[in-house]
């Protein structure tokens, strides 16, 4: 078992060790991180998410410790390993949670227009104002997401992902 705490100089050596591929020096070096790494997941992560991400985490560190250029870039490289894999399962977490278009239809058309419009606008009124600003740009102003994305100054990209967000909002919203 590795000491809780390993000075710089001892986890450089274990790195170097580590690039060339000696397997009893990949063990210390992942026993050795291990509990910086837990730590920032627990940061990082939801909490049921922290194991799977320390595991995932510390299984890339493995098999790419190699790549690493600078043995003195080790501890930003792994805290940077364990927020991706921590992105990775609360996007995963998301996508498995679908909408049903019919029961959304349903839901929707029992409403009166008015009650509808009303509706809408407390759903719109309720999104943050970079969100509601996107929302305007395109379905009021009728503007390109490329329009768009020249007057705010922001790539393209970006534009789409607010706007889609602000559209599941908006959904959540009126489904709630």
């Amino acid at each position: 078992m590795a000491p809780a705490f390993v000075e710089h100089a001892d986890r450089s050596a274990l790195v170097l060790a580590a690039q060339t591929g000696d397997p009893a020096a990949i063990e210390s070096l992942l026993a050795a991180c291990q509990p910086d790494a837990r730590r920032y997941a627990w940061r990082h992560c939801q909490a049921s998410d922290v194991d799977d991400a320390v595991q995932e985490s510390l299984m890339v560190i493995a098999r790419k410790v190699r790549a690493l250029k600078a043995a003195a870039a080790f501890s930003a490289w792994l805290f940077t390993v364990i927020r991706r894999e921590c992105l990775k399962l609360q996007r995963a977490m998301f996508r498995h949670e679908p909408l049903d278009d019919d029961i959304a239809e349903r839901q929707l058309a029992s409403r009166s227009d008015g009650a509808l419009r009303l509706d809408l606008v407390h759903a719109f009124e309720s999104l943050p104002a970079h969100y509601r600003e996107v929302v305007l740009l395109r379905d009021f102003e009728e503007l390109t997401i490329a329009e768009i994305a020249v007057r705010l100054g922001e790539p393209a990209s970006a534009v789409k992902s607010r706007l889609h967000r602000a559209r599941s909002l908006a959904r959540e919203y009126l489904l709630a």
